[in-house]
Formats: C-alpha cells, sequence, structure tokens
C-alpha cells in the first residue's frame, strides 16, 4: 500500500516541482529584467487568480473524488456533471469579462491594462476547462499522463518567456517576424501563460471532451453543490489569506509606493515555493487515498503516519532554506533593487509550513462531510487577515502582509487540530511533531538572526535535526531497511 501510495506521490511530486519549478525561475528573469514599479502588473493581476479560479471550479475537483467513491453513482454522470458546470461558468466569466473589460480594468486601477486583462480572461478560462479531466487521470491512478500534460506546457511557458524577454529585446529587427514592443513590457509573460493553458487542454483533450450534455444530472449537481459550496466558500477565504494582500498594498499605499512594494513582495514570496511544491505534491498523491481508504480500520493510524512523514520532509525544507538563505536571496533576485524584502522571508515560508498542516489536519471534515467546518475556519482565518492589513499596511506595508499570513495560517492550524480531536479524533504525534516544529524555528532564526552568512555553522543545524529525526524515527526507519 504505502509503496503505491508514495510511488504516486512521487510522480504527483515531481509534476508538481517541475510545473512550480519553471515560474519559480521566470521569477528572477522578471525581477532582472523589470524594476519592482514595472514588475507588478505580474504579481498584481495573479493575486486575484486563485480568486477567480476558486470561483469558476467552485469546489468541484474535491467533490469529484468524493463522489467518486460512492459506487451507485454512474462515472459518466459524475464526470459530465462536473464538467458542465464548471464549463457553463467559465463561459459566462469570458463572455461578461470580455464586454465589461474597461470597466473591470479601472475597478481594478489598472485602466493601462486592458490587454493583459483579456489575456488573464482566457487563461482562467482555459485553466478550468482542464480540471475535470485532470481530476479523471488522477482518478484513473494515470499518474504519468497527468504529469505530461502539466510539465509539457510549464516548458513551453518558460521557452516562450525566454525568447520574449531574453532574446527578442536584443533582435532590434526582429526574430520570425516579431518585434519586441517595450510597451507591452511583462505582459509577454502573460502571452506565454495563455500559450501554456492552450497546450495543457490539448493533451487531456480525450478526457475533456469525455463529459456528454445528456448525462447531466440535476439532482445529482445540487447533491454535488450541497457538498462543494462550502468547500467553494473556503477556498476564497484561503486565497484573502494567501494571495489577496497585494490588492490591499495597492489600495491602501500611494500608487508609487505600491507598485514598488507589490513587485518586491511579489518577488521575495516566491522563495516559499520549495515548501508549496512539497505541499501541492502531497496533497495531489494523498488526498485521493484519503477518500479511498477512509472506512479502513486502520485508516486513522495511517494518518498520524502520514502527517509524521509531511511535517519532517516540511521541517528539513524550511531550515535548509533559512540556514542558507541569503546567498540563495540573492541569486534567485538577482537585481539589489528587490534585497530589502529578504528580511521577510522566514516569516512568509513559516506561514507556508503552517498552512501546510493545517490542510492536513483538514482532511477530518472533508472525511465525515463536515465541509462547513472548512468554511468557518477559512472564514476566521480571512477575518485574522482582512484586519491586521487593514490596519497595519499603511504603517508597515508589507511586513502588516507577511505577519497577517503568519498569524492567520497558526490560528487556523491549531483551531482545525482542537476542533478535529473533538469531532473526528485522529492520534496524531503531536508531542514529537511540536518537537521538530519548536527546534526547527528555534534553530533557523538564530542562523539566520546570528550566523547569516556563516553557512556552516547554520548547515551543522541542519545536520542537527537530521540526527534527531533519525534516532525519532529509527523504529520507523528500521523497518523500512529490513523491507528494502
Amino acid at each position: 500500500m504505502y509503496k503505491k501510495l508514495f510511488g504516486q506521490t512521487a510522480v504527483y511530486g515531481l509534476s508538481s516541482v517541475l510545473v512550480r519549478i519553471f515560474p519559480f525561475i521566470i521569477a528572477p528573469i522578471v525581477t532582472k529584467a523589470f524594476g519592482p514599479a514595472d514588475s507588478s502588473p505580474f504579481v498584481d493581476w495573479y493575486s486575484i487568480a486563485g480568486v477567480i479560479t476558486v470561483l469558476l471550479t467552485h469546489g468541484m475537483e474535491t467533490s469529484f473524488f468524493r463522489f467518486a467513491q460512492e459506487e451507485s453513482i454512474d462515472k459518466k454522470t459524475l464526470i459530465s456533471t462536473c464538467s458542465v458546470s464548471i464549463i457553463s461558468i467559465a463561459l459566462i466569466y469570458l463572455g461578461l469579462g470580455y464586454v465589461f473589460r474597461n470597466e473591470l480594468a479601472v475597478a481594478f486601477e489598472t485602466p493601462d491594462q486592458v490587454n493583459y486583462l483579456v489575456i488573464f480572461l482566457f487563461i482562467l478560462s482555459l485553466d478550468a476547462f482542464s480540471t475535470i479531466p485532470s481530476a479523471i487521470l488522477r482518478l484513473q491512478g494515470k499518474a504519468f499522463k497527468y504529469m505530461f500534460s502539466k510539465v509539457a506546457g510549464s516548458v513551453v511557458y518558460f521557452l516562450l518567456v525566454i525568447f520574449f524577454i531574453r532574446w527578442l529585446p536584443k533582435h532590434p529587427e526582429g526574430i520570425f517576424g516579431l518585434k519586441y514592443d517595450p510597451q507591452l513590457g511583462v505582459g509577454y509573460v502573460f502571452i506565454a501563460n495563455l500559450v501554456q493553458s492552450i497546450i495543457t487542454l490539448l493533451i487531456v483533450g480525450k478526457e475533456f471532451f469525455s463529459f456528454s450534455l445528456s448525462k447531466f444530472d440535476f439532482k445529482l449537481w445540487k447533491r454535488i453543490m450541497n457538498y462543494s459550496w462550502p468547500v467553494m466558500i473556503a477556498g476564497l477565504a484561503g486565497i484573502v489569506n494567501q494571495t489577496l494582500d497585494r490588492q490591499f498594498l495597492k489600495y491602501l499605499l500611494p500608487p508609487d509606493e505600491a507598485r514598488h512594494q507589490i513587485g518586491v513582495y511579489g518577488a521575495v514570496y516566491k522563495i516559499a515555493t520549495f515548501i508549496t511544491v512539497f505541499r501541492q505534491a502531497y496533497q495531489l498523491g494523498i488526498e485521493p487515498y484519503f477518500f479511498s481508504s477512509f472506512k479502513n480500520k486502520d485508516s486513522h493510524k495511517t494518518y498520524a503516519v502520514l502527517m509524521d512523514v509531511f511535517v519532517i520532509c516540511s521541517c528539513v525544507i524550511y531550515m535548509g532554506l533559512m540556514v542558507n538563505l541569503q546567498w540563495i536571496s540573492e541569486k534567485y533576485l538577482s537585481n539589489p533593487l528587490y534585497y530589502e524584502g529578504i528580511e521577510i522571508i522566514p516569516f512568509v515560508m513559516l506561514g507556508a509550513l503552517f498552512l501546510g498542516i493545517y490542510l492536513n489536519l483538514s482532511i477530518w471534515y472533508k472525511l465525515s462531510d463536515q465541509t462547513r467546518v472548512g468554511l468557518y475556519i477559512s472564514v476566521i482565518g480571512a477575518s485574522i487577515t482582512v484586519f491586521i492589513n487593514f490596519f497595519f499596511i499603511p504603517e508597515y506595508g508589507y511586513w502588516a502582509s507577511a505577519m497577517a499570513a503568519l498569524i492567520t495560517f497558526m490560528s487556523m492550524m491549531v483551531i482545525s487540530y482542537v476542533w478535529g480531536q473533538k469531532q473526528y479524533p485522529i492520534h496524531y504525534n503531536t508531542g514529537k511533531i511540536a518537537l521538530y516544529l519548536v527546534f526547527t524555528i528555534t534553530c533557523s532564526l538564530v542562523s539566520f538572526y546570528f550566523f547569516r552568512t556563516n553557512y556552516i555553522v547554520g548547515n551543522l543545524f541542519l545536520l542537527l535535526f537530521i540526527g534527531l529525526v533519525a534516532y525519532k524515527e529509527k523504529a520507523i526507519i528500521s523497518k523500512i531497511l529490513k523491507k528494502s
């Protein structure tokens, strides 16, 4: 069981790493080519992408996995019902967005970026179309096709960004009939992303066309929506917690200062990608397993072991980044104009770590069909985020956003754990997990503030933590080595 589970997780993990690594690599290309103010549209528009994506998919992906476990539901009917729901909403969004594109650009205080907005409309619509086809591949265990669908588009995205931003400006006469337009600037990144979305949808075309309008079941759709709407609202609240702080910066700071801070904050936030990638890879591989195994008598023990694994790996990634943060940040940002943001990275990454633990804890209310709990917790988190950002950004700028994220995700993690232990008890190894977290956070902050450029001392802390894990987990490690 574990071999298959971690094997699939490894494949999904590789795809998630590759998909995330290209935007991660693209970011320093953008920061090197454009200053914080010029790169801010890239950060600004993509900070609202999550909200729109959640609305377009309205919890259908999670619901698809949940209802796929009911043998009484015809799979073709389920696929068609979920697909038609997403496609309909996406087409309405695309049509209305295009008709009112000028008004929307003014509302977002970007009247000179209508072209970006139009490209953005198509990117998110195409991505929504790919949601259920990708979920079908995951459900069927076609991990390698899923990986190909994600990676192929990402490779093209990366190459196009290189072509548009690095190569094209060096050839005033143009390449293949194309000439660099300085007025478009960072908009070339949007064009590259649009091509990526098209390629991804083409690869999953067979799965996309597996739906049938005649198979749409309104009664089933109402059941699914009853399950999914709390997931959607929770998702919206989660996006508020994760990305909408950029919008607060835009509206609460003077225009020039806002563009600068959005650019800096968005760039340094990318360094937390390593933790985010691992979290997403884990979820992609594990979530279908959670739903398919929750009736097994030993499932709770398995969930506890998997939480241990997740926390250990997250701590190693966090500490590994922290003890090498200065040189990694300077190398990655590639532009001294962004270096001022390095100071907030420890807190941004710690927030990402707590968010990962919260998302793992949240499985209890999904398995017990209490998705409204996720809604309540996320709304609490969003309230904290809005309060801190609204009242403290005018004075502290992106520092307020970073601390808001940290406090929010820590609060959500604690609330979910306490609530879950009362409603759906899973006996996690809380003492051991707390030890790992305290050790990791303490050593990481000591390294950053007192030995920032002494990488020998910092990496000794990391080795010490790995030694602690090896000692505490020696029984499990011994079993694995014997089986191998």
